[in-house]
């Protein structure tokens, strides 16, 4: 009587394939996604700034498909619309600035600060203080008691602080004026209906091109600065989405820094250059991948609690999440 080998039968063959299928399936189910910490979308809310090219990058080169991340980018038209959707938790994290981030924890632990986006460089200030063009303004010094145009409570009450008092002025020698939505108070300078404002770019630049002079800026300090801000609940819950972002967001900044020319159209679509600034705004450097200083952190904190926009300081531990940015 003759055997049939059995690894040669249709029983046996059938066998080997499914253990096959299995061992694969199990591979591919041992990588970075561990089964008690899966990877959940992210909604991230920005504005239309120049701060957010890096996320629309990573965006339009697949980085975060890539990864495995569904990642969407809300547009939002104004930061009081943004923090009320990240309050809400209609976002997962925000595109904001070291003052918002401290609001949010003002009344517990709420968001954390996962890495530092932009601050003011060589390559493009963030914040500028400038002189109305029939002003005779041209100093620092120039600006003792004369009323600068500016949203209160914001990092650019802030930073417009702190430029000014870093130039030889001090707190009672500035003077401020209430002027909240940026391109009324941009045309009010360029119209010389208040001698000085400070302005982002880069409506800075516009103004520069209208006529106004710049004065100050942080260029230097790097006194300005974005962040990205995560909720503490996705923080806790959807750590390896967070990781794998920020990895995508570095890979962005590393192609822009390298090759910036290269996305200037994205850079003036979303990040609402002026048709007059189109072809000479140079797309900025971006920040490698950081956490914004203890120091610059507990500055932002000092100048709140002094402005009672906090009831007391807020540790640095607090407000930060480490071990989030790639390595």
């Amino acid at each position: 009587m003759r055997h049939r080998d059995a690894r040669n039968s249709p029983r046996a063959s059938r066998f080997f394939l499914l253990l096959l299928t299995a061992v694969i399936l199990g591979t591919l189910g041992c990588g970075s996604q561990p089964a008690n910490n899966p990877i959940t979308p992210l909604k991230i809310g920005v504005l239309p700034i120049v701060d957010a090219l890096p996320m629309y990058v990573a965006e339009q080169e697949g980085y975060y498909r890539e990864q495995g991340l569904q990642v969407e980018l809300v547009l939002f038209p104004s930061a009081l619309e943004r923090d009320s959707a990240f309050v809400a938790g209609q976002v997962d994290g925000v595109l904001n600035d070291p003052v918002s981030a401290a609001l949010l924890n003002k009344e517990g632990e709420k968001a954390k600060i996962v890495r530092l986006a932009f601050k003011g460089n060589p390559s493009m200030a963030m914040m500028v203080v400038l002189a109305s063009p029939g002003s005779r303004i041209q100093s620092a010094g120039d600006l003792k008691g004369v009323a600068i145009g500016i949203s209160k409570n914001s990092v650019i009450e802030y930073t417009t602080d702190r430029l000014l008092q870093r130039a030889g002025l001090s707190g009672a020698e500035i003077e401020k004026t209430e002027v909240t939505k940026i391109p009324v108070r941009a045309e009010m300078l360029a119209k010389d209906q208040i001698q000085a404002a400070t302005l982002p770019e880069p409506l800075a630049s516009l103004a520069e091109l209208q006529g106004a002079r710049r004065v100050v800026d942080d260029s230097k300090s790097g006194t300005g600065q974005s962040l990205i801000t995560m909720r503490q609940q996705a923080v806790a819950s959807n750590a390896e989405a967070i990781r794998r972002f920020l990895a995508c967001y570095e890979r962005a900044v590393n192609v822009i820094n390298g090759s910036p020319n290269s996305y200037r159209d994205l850079m003036v679509d979303k990040g609402k250059v002026p048709d007059a600034l189109k072809s000479s705004f140079n797309v900025p450097q971006f920040a490698k991948g950081q956490l914004p200083s203890r120091a610059d952190v507990e500055d932002v904190v000092t100048w709140m609690v002094e402005r009672k926009l906090l009831d007391q300081p807020i540790p640095y531990e607090k407000l930060v999440a480490e071990g989030l940015l790639p390595k």
